[in-house]
């Protein structure tokens, strides 16, 4: 089965991590799940529900502080990690090469083992640092996936958009769910 890591770090956006575990649930995939405490503390400010509603939807989930984890190593297969969404700070760590955490070095891991490494950052504006950062990760192999929403699908809700944000994310896993409309020309 294939593995899909999905770490959270504590920018605005938490339902965004949450509906994709919600979505991988769905898909044969086994989910490996790591969060910051800032996640956890924005996740009480955006979200209903307790924190273990969502650690509850991934088949594994690792402490950011065990370094030591089975993500931490390049030897353990995954088919991408996915960081939904992004903070400014993990993204600038993982620019600079900066493991302090097991979300910055299963990250670092990817990007070594040239793994899929999907980013979502979801900061506005972005300075001239983080542009730079982003393009530096990019340039290193990273997917660079801002959670940007459209509007050609004609959102009625705020789940629309994350739907939106989630169903990209999958599209860029390589995996099928029906979770928004998609764009058939004008």
């Amino acid at each position: 089965m294939d593995r899909i890591v999905v770490g959270m770090s504590g920018a605005s956006g938490i339902p965004y991590g949450v509906r994709l575990l919600e979505a991988l649930k769905e898909q044969p995939v086994e989910t490996h799940f790591v969060a910051t405490d800032s996640a956890r503390l924005v996740h009480q400010h955006e979200c209903d529900g307790d924190w273990a509603e969502v650690e509850a939807l991934a088949d594994v989930v690792h402490g950011n502080a065990d370094i030591a984890a089975s993500i931490a190593s390049g030897s353990f297969r995954a088919r991408a990690m996915v960081i939904i969404p992004c903070s400014m700070d993990t993204l600038g760590k993982l620019a600079a090469g900066v493991n302090d955490n097991l979300l910055t070095r299963a990250g670092a891991v990817m990007l070594k083992e040239r793994r899929p490494l999907i980013l979502a950052p979801r900061e506005t504006p972005f300075s001239h640092i983080h542009i730079e950062n982003m393009l530096r990760l990019s340039t290193a192999g990273t997917i660079i996936a801002p959670a940007a929403p459209a509007f050609y699908n004609r959102p009625q809700s705020l789940d629309d958009n994350v739907n939106f944000i989630a169903g990209r994310v999958l599209d860029l896993l390589g995996l099928d769910a029906d979770l928004f409309a998609r764009w058939e020309g004008g």
